[in-house]
């Protein structure tokens, strides 16, 4: 008899970075796993897709997927945005082409969405934004070198994201300054590239906010209609260094995958 608890888990597609084409493989490995770790702890499947994996399998996941996870990694190549290459580095393709047509298939379907760093990054650029190709001051300690970097972290109190966390909060999260409604958080910091309010795709608004030598930038995003899409700068499958708060916009994106499920097994009348 079938697990009925697997049987309801939404598929949650990961793309990730493929750890053979890495200079650290065991690295590569582990950052993956923790974003299938975080979809897990929330009752989701998750599964990892990677420009290594065969087509037969890409098809296949991407027809199954009840939500798509876009998760951290290299530079997204400007030309996709319409820039030559000045800051960017570590550029990968076949990683952007693999994420684009991922993408496409949600749009089609109209799936829950939630991007991580990169895919913070790529909801924008695949939405008709542009990037800011370097911000060195929130580059941080590479990951699995040291303690990460932090920094503060506005978030729209009446966002998508700023109901998860609030929610997510034993005792509420309320902001800090009587005169500014934004919450705030401390955040890790391991990106080099960023979002500034200008640059921002006009089917997303922001959620969250944080200043760097740059200026004030876009560190959350969300869809302005009713579609679950959500992006976030930081890095909160990385829990050593991520507020308790943010554990809240995981449980969300797996109910919104739930939904998406349920939606797809509900017959056409």
């Amino acid at each position: 008899m079938p697990d009925r608890a697997a049987a309801a888990s939404p598929l949650i597609v990961i793309t990730v970075a493929d750890p053979a084409r890495s200079d650290d493989p065991e690295l590569a490995a582990r950052k993956n796993e923790l974003y299938g770790a975080a979809i897990a702890r929330h009752d989701g499947t998750p599964a990892l897709l990677h420009t290594g994996t065969p087509p037969a399998e890409r098809d296949r996941l991407l027809a199954a997927m009840d939500g798509l996870l876009l998760a951290g990694g290299a530079d997204i190549d400007p030309a996709i945005y319409g820039e030559t290459v000045s800051d960017a580095r570590e550029i990968d393709r076949a990683r952007d082409d693999l994420e684009l047509s991922a993408w496409r298939e949600s749009e089609r379907r109209s799936l829950p969405v939630f991007g991580i760093c990169r895919g913070f990054q790529a909801i924008n650029v695949f939405s008709g934004g542009k990037l800011l190709q370097d911000v060195p001051d929130h580059a941080g300690t590479p990951y699995g070198h040291g303690p990460a970097h932090t920094h503060d972290l506005e978030i729209e109190p009446g966002s998508r994201l700023g109901r998860a966390v609030a929610g997510a909060s034993p005792d509420g999260l309320a902001a800090e300054d009587a005169d500014d409604a934004a919450l705030q958080l401390q955040v890790n910091t391991f990106h080099h590239q960023a979002i500034r309010p200008e640059a921002l795709a006009p089917g997303l608004r922001p959620s969250a906010w944080a200043y760097s030598e740059a200026g004030r930038l876009v560190e959350g995003l969300e869809s302005r209609d009713s579609r679950w899409i959500l992006g976030l700068q930081c890095h909160p499958e990385r829990t050593e260094s991520t507020p308790e708060e943010l554990d809240g916009i995981w449980g969300d994106f797996v109910v919104a995958a739930v939904a998406a499920r349920a939606e797809r097994a509900t017959p056409a009348r």
